[in-house]
């Protein structure tokens, strides 16, 4: 694509934008020195970047008939054959539908990526085939996953297995939801506010959002790229485990990935329950919007491990209320740099850039800015004002702040083993009747409270159900120390051992 360059007119209204005085003749100086960088751009244009790899071969696959997806899980179907061995060998995954699969469609649940294919696959496809993994398909994600309820993809909404009249959790709804249907056993979220754990809570899976930085987000489209996190789901612990196992470790390309420690986590989970210790987080019960039933049945998980060997004590880490305020700080400036006016890839690190999908990305919110969803546009407004009137400075002062947050946790750790409070503080929602800008907004976000400080800190944290009430599932939350994915697995398939869930 080669540049056109500037003329004065243009130059003039660029520096007018930034109040910078300008006369005709300071414009018709600056079109002139401008113009040698034009070589550079030209040559630019012809050169080619290397591009991840694409190792398997694969038809595009097609489109689900209503039959075949009865709780509109699925965005898109195919069958991309790996690796003859490996950890995943047998196991057919499926992908988020905001991860890059070559020759396979990717809308992010939006109408502005309608008809972008493309042309690289994401390191974790790429480590799940190499592993000996199948490909099913993508699931149907939140538009741009930003809503944690199952309400706003653009495919329609995603129904809850257990319950088809109310969210299957968001925004790795159809990952939840496909796993929940017993269509896959395996599939891939993303977490920037609890977008892996919320859609585990609520539909009855496991799912962990490792440590920041553990699994690689190459390929992926991003919101924030200091609160990104890309993790695995399953129908059990050793699922998630297994998944981990193949897509875990640093690839060189991902700046998220800083002194990556990765654990064997298949060996962990056989490790005994037995003398584990445990500390329960008050402040992630009986908060204003928690569910008795909820609190009751996550309580009665953690009694029955106390019952099984495990330690447990009671502890407060008032900071914990302070993380959803922390992380709105964070979310809302970076991604309205990074995913809306950073086109999805941004400026100013070292890594892979995925060009085809900022080209378009750009195309779709720039000529169709309207199809934005209502979320989206909230973020994109206040994101604007708090840069233009108050400079950054509340992204830049909760940056600061995550240390903060993330020291309470770490502090607790250092004496215990594992945290652990209900996922959600209450159970998946009915679908609003109506579907204002407020019904859409209100369910969006409501349910992050104990989720989403953990995209802050950083800390491996996983769902598991522990219990159902009137059809609807239950999470209990585990969160560990950094790296320690192995302990939280470990905590995980101890409570899991204990019973089947469905019956608690």
């Amino acid at each position: 694509m080669a540049i056109n360059l500037p003329n004065s007119d243009q130059i003039k209204h660029l520096a007018a934008s930034f109040g910078i005085e300008l006369s005709d003749a300071d414009a018709r100086s600056f079109e002139a020195l401008v113009a040698g960088m034009k070589p550079s751009y030209d040559r630019l244009d012809v050169l080619q970047e290397d591009r991840l790899p694409v190792k398997y071969p694969r038809l595009p696959g097609r489109a689900p008939s209503e039959a075949e997806n009865p709780h509109n899980a699925w965005a898109w179907l195919c069958e991309i054959q790996g690796a003859k061995k490996g950890v995943l060998a047998g196991k057919r995954v499926a992908i988020k539908d905001n991860v890059c699969v070559a020759g396979v469609p990717m809308r992010n649940g939006n109408r502005q990526l309608e008809g972008y294919v493309p042309d690289i696959d994401a390191t974790v496809v790429t480590r799940i085939l190499d592993a000996g993994g199948s490909i099913a398909g993508k699931v149907v994600n939140e538009d741009l996953c930003f809503s944690g309820h199952s309400i706003t993809s653009q495919p329609g909404v995603v129904r809850n297995p257990h319950r088809p009249t109310h969210g299957a959790g968001g925004s790795s709804s159809g990952s939840g939801a496909a796993i929940a249907a017993g269509d896959v056993t395996m599939a891939l979220g993303g977490d920037q506010g609890g977008s892996v754990r919320i859609p585990a809570a609520w539909s009855g899976i496991v799912g962990l959002k490792a440590t920041h930085g553990l699994v690689p987000y190459t390929g992926v489209f991003p919101i924030e790229a200091t609160i990104d996190h890309c993790g695995p789901m399953g129908a059990t612990v050793e699922d998630v485990a297994r998944l981990l196992t193949a897509i875990a470790g640093p690839d060189g390309l991902d700046p998220r990935q800083v002194n990556v420690s990765v654990g064997d986590y298949l060996a962990a989970i056989k490790q005994p329950l037995k003398g584990l210790k445990i500390a329960v987080v008050s402040e992630g019960f009986n908060r204003p919007e928690s569910d008795a039933a909820t609190d009751k049945k996550v309580r009665a998980a953690i009694k029955e491990l106390k019952a099984a060997g495990a330690r447990v004590t009671e502890v407060s880490i008032p900071e914990h209320l302070d993380g959803p305020h922390i992380w709105t700080g964070i979310i809302i400036e970076g991604a309205t740099e990074l995913m809306i006016k950073g086109n999805s890839m941004g400026y100013s690190w070292q890594g892979y850039y995925t060009v085809s999908l900022l080209d378009a990305w750009a195309r779709g919110w720039h000529s169709r800015p309207n199809d934005l969803p209502e979320t989206a546009k909230m973020v994109l407004f206040m994101g604007e004002y708090l840069k233009r009137y108050y400079h950054g400075r509340f992204y830049a002062k909760s940056q600061n702040l995550r240390r903060k947050l993330r020291a309470a946790y770490d502090a607790v750790l250092a004496e215990h083993d594992v945290l652990a409070m209900p996922t959600i503080p209450f159970r998946a929602t009915a679908f609003p009747e109506g579907k204002t800008r407020e019904d859409v907004i209100g369910v969006a976000l409501n349910m992050v409270g104990n989720t989403c400080p953990f995209d802050v800190s950083g800390h491996p944290a996983i769902s598991v159900p522990c219990g159902i009430h009137e059809q609807l599932p239950i999470g209990l939350m585990l969160i560990g120390r950094s790296y320690d994915e192995a302990t939280v697995l470990r905590a995980a398939a101890g409570l899991e051992k204990l019973g089947d869930w469905k019956t608690m």
